[in-house]
């Protein structure tokens, strides 16, 4: 039952609306069917697939809320579930901040199924394996990964009368790979939309050459250098930042986009004027559901335009408060960019370090999203636009906001997923100037 049709899973929400005896009730339901497979040292340890079904039920009598949630689908099941929601916003205090639930919208579908993603079966996983494993063993190198893909639906009514139903998949491939000794590494990672695009064997030589190139790492001085960051490296630093872009936030003085004496920098140059983000659920590489968590539709909406704030989150709350038009979270992240590759950008710059990831960020000071983390799994030092050879691991301490300051060149964007937050990214490689780091690290 984990994948239901638009027109099963209307039939069991009309149910559930249809029970309720509160002034309002909202309902949701979602399934997924999802596979994986998972390898460490050149062996398969798990493989399984996972399949669950599961409906929320939220009712309000005024501003008291409840909220009830269940996996059994009876007509005795539903009833239990609305009266356990019912119970609950009885005994529930007011909620302030309580918005009633939306009207009936209009919702554009957009292109999240993928039917060579969907079409996934073991014997697929297992030749991911096989691909990512022999090749590393043939060259006494190690291999250990993750591939996890599946496919979903969801589908949301209303008493007012709004109703949306999608399905989407999914897909992400990551794999580490290290010598024999333990002193190099290297990662590739893939998050597409399509598993048709997705080639094994090929992105694996990308992993073995960083870790037979990364194995006798040099020692350099912690300092500001250049830098170029992979898309991996850069998407885990700019989606931290993302979570700020809340307008709520800028104006109660919690935010790096908050102004001094009050409001929010909306409008005003943050950035480099080459920094363009946007979000675009229709986006054909990186397509995402056309409405958000609350059930607003999504649009194509500037974020960032030439390095100035174009728009921030308001949710329905604080728009009303602040007399405003509340608009959907973005669920992707589309930064602009150039044509160039990453070795493009290597061959011109005159010194400095390539890193392949960033990882384990951690805030330092959320008033200028001052961050820490590590580089791993590949960090090499450039010269006369050739890499030279590995450098030990540092720990960095940057602000997104200085970094995205700092450009130099951007390269071509790929999509890649988020370290700290669910967006799919479309981020480029990036040479920056003057980028921190503050110490060495012993890890690989």
């Amino acid at each position: 039952m984990s994948i239901l049709t638009e027109a099963q899973a209307k039939a069991i929400l009309d149910k559930v609306i249809a029970l309720s005896k509160a002034d309002e009730c909202s309902a949701s339901l979602s399934g997924s069917v999802e596979g994986n497979i998972r390898f460490a040292l050149n062996n398969v340890s798990t493989s399984g697939i996972v399949e669950d079904t599961s409906l929320s039920v939220s009712v309000a009598f005024g501003k008291r809320v409840g909220m009830a949630s269940i996996n059994e689908f009876d007509d005795a099941a539903l009833e239990r579930v609305v009266r356990r929601a019912e119970d609950l916003a009885r005994l529930a205090p007011e909620n302030p901040e309580y918005m009633p639930i939306l009207e009936k919208q209009s919702y554009r579908a957009s292109p999240t199924f993928s039917e060579s993603t969907a079409a996934i079966d073991p014997e697929f996983r297992a030749q991911v394996a096989a691909d990512s494993i022999a090749p590393c063993k043939a060259e006494k190198l190690i291999a250990a990964g993750f591939l996890e893909d599946g496919q979903s639906f969801v589908a949301f009514a209303n008493s007012k009368g709004n109703f949306g139903y999608q399905r989407a998949t999914g897909f992400n491939y990551t794999c580490t790979v290290r010598t024999e000794d333990g002193r190099g590494s290297g990662w590739v990672g893939r998050n597409l939309k399509d598993a048709a695009d997705f080639r094994a064997a090929q992105d694996i030589e990308i992993a073995k050459r960083k870790a037979l190139a990364s194995a006798d790492a040099k020692a350099l001085e912690p300092g500001k250098y250049t830098v170029i960051l992979e898309p991996a490296a850069a998407a885990g630093l700019i989606s931290f930042m993302m979570n700020f872009f809340d307008a709520r936030s800028a104006d109660e003085g919690r935010s790096f986009l908050s102004r001094k004496g009050g409001g929010n920098k909306l409008g005003e140059l943050v950035y480099d004027p080459r920094v363009n983000l946007h979000s675009d659920p229709w986006h054909p590489d990186a397509p995402v559901l056309p409405w958000d968590g609350e059930g607003l539709p999504r649009e194509r909406m500037d974020i960032i335009k030439d390095g100035r704030i174009a728009n921030l989150n308001y949710s329905r709350y604080w728009a009303e408060k602040q007399g405003k038009t509340a608009n959907a979270r973005p669920g992707n992240l589309l930064m602009g960019g150039g044509d160039k590759s990453i070795a493009d950008l290597v061959k011109g710059t005159q010194k400095g370090i390539l890193v392949t990831r960033t990882w384990y960020i951690r805030m330092v000071d959320p008033q200028t999203v001052l961050l820490t983390g590590l580089t791993r799994d590949g960090t090499f030092y450039i010269e006369n636009g050739q890499i030279k050879h590995p450098v030990k691991n540092f720990r960095f301490n940057e602000s997104p906001v200085i970094m995205l300051n700092n450009i130099d060149e951007l390269g071509k964007p790929v999509r890649v997923a988020g370290d700290e937050s669910s967006f799919v990214m479309m981020i480029p490689p990036m040479r920056l100037r003057d980028f921190t780091f503050t110490s060495l690290s012993d890890a690989v």
